[in-house]
């Protein structure tokens, strides 16, 4: 008898450890070396003089029982599929459609989409982009190794200061900023996810500086306050919600000391928010995901699929297809967008989340261009430029509907 009690506590003791909430941090450093040109998207990268701060690819891994997901992010304008899909294959202990990878959309990164000129042929450095794809399997696979006991801290507040505008309308953008923070249990953060959406082009392509942009100095001021390994995660920055780096007489401060300004004080601010959260101390993860399907009505993007070295494994001649993920970690809920979806519709994807506590992971998984609704495609001059380089008049209709379709078929989070 004494024997099979001791057996049924240690088995008790294995499934609390099991199910015990874990957490682990890693980065790679990415930045070319030599320096490559610098593409800020459609057109002829810009050679390379100088860097300002690193390129990284910054991975959060979380874990509670059998549930075990990755977040990527990287400092590059868009990261597709494509790449995305071949580190996957080299990830241990994680299933595939649980690794989400998106970029930061630093307008200052090498091409990694493979733009096609006019006569179809690419500046892209393949190999680099290669190296890149090694290095994000690399340092999931230490995260996973690493992975520790860790409680959680979440939070959603308006981040104060001169950050962002929305350079076509002012007011029309989301000053929230969502944190995530996860915590060793010796109270040191092992990691700090910011999740705000924001154009990363205060130094722009044609200055020939390969650098993070604001998210360098971001990543420096939380670091340098104890909060662990710093992430940006961007969301619904499109047409076209900016840095402001506006000065008096309709001039621009496009510096890197704008960059530290800018990327400190969301650092400062994300701080701010997430430090009276409380803590959960055994959250619960959920993840989902699922294949949607967009039409391809833009010339553009169809030469841009067609030509580009990065061949996309799951495009059709006049369509193409993307994994889009639904996260729940402890009260927060997380969706997916495989582009650039403009404000409103990060607004009303918002309002309609099972929680208070909601957040979009932008340019994640895919990066197919601007994202906007079917009334704004197109519909005046202003929207001119991202209706071209969108896949079409569809592209937010069906991101919406699948989307909810996501959140209404999940479980609501804690």
């Amino acid at each position: 008898m004494r024997k099979i009690g001791y057996l049924f506590l240690l088995l008790l003791f294995y499934n609390a450890g099991a199910q015990e909430f874990k957490a682990a941090a890693a980065l790679r450093v990415i930045t070319p070396n030599p320096l490559l040109p610098v593409s800020g998207g459609i057109g002829t990268p810009k050679p390379a003089t100088e860097k300002k701060g690193d390129l990284f690819a910054r991975v959060l891994v979380l874990e509670k029982g059998n549930t075990r997901v990755a977040i990527v992010s990287v400092d590059n304008l868009g990261w597709s599929s494509i790449l995305g899909n071949r580190s996957r294959a080299l990830i241990k202990g994680i299933p595939p459609e649980n690794v989400l990878i998106g970029c930061t959309h630093t307008h200052s990164g090498p091409d990694a989409y493979g733009f096609p000129d006019q006569t179809g042929k690419t500046s892209a450095d393949l190999n680099y982009l290669e190296d890149c794809v090694k290095k994000i399997a690399d340092a999931v696979n230490e995260a996973v190794a690493k992975l520790e006991p860790a409680t959680l801290k979440v939070a959603v507040g308006e981040a104060k200061g001169k950050i962002a505008y929305n350079y076509y309308a002012a007011d029309l953008y989301d000053p929230r900023c969502g944190v995530i923070q996860a915590i060793s249990k010796s109270g040191k953060p092992i990691a700090t996810l910011v999740n705000y959406a924001i154009h990363p082009e205060v130094l722009g392509s044609g200055r020939g500086i390969l650098s993070p942009d604001l998210c360098g100095p971001l990543y420096n001021r939380i670091e340098s306050k104890g909060g662990g390994m710093a992430i940006f995660v961007n969301g619904a920055q499109g047409g076209m919600v900016t840095a402001d780096t506006r000065r008096e007489a309709n001039t621009e401060a496009n510096t890197w000391e704008e960059c530290i300004r800018i990327g400190e004080l969301l650092g400062d601010e994300a701080l701010r928010i997430v430090s009276t959260a409380p803590t959960v101390s055994n959250p619960s993860v959920y993840c989902t995901a699922r294949t949607v399907e967009f039409p391809v009505d833009s010339d553009m993007m169809k030469y841009i699929l067609k030509n580009s070295p990065l061949k996309h494994a799951n495009a059709k001649p006049d369509a193409v297809s993307t994994q889009v993920n639904l996260l729940n970690i402890g009260p927060a809920q997380i969706l997916t967008i495989p582009g650039e979806a403009l404000p409103n519709i990060g607004f009303y994807l918002k309002r309609h989340m099972n929680t208070k506590l909601p957040f979009l992971f932008g340019l994640t998984n895919d990066a197919f261009g601007y994202m906007l609704t079917k009334v704004d495609f197109n519909s005046f001059k202003r929207y001119d430029y991202i209706s071209r380089t969108s896949l079409g008049e569809m592209t937010g209709e069906i991101y919406i509907e699948q989307a909810l379709k996501l959140v209404k078929e999940s479980p609501k989070p804690e």
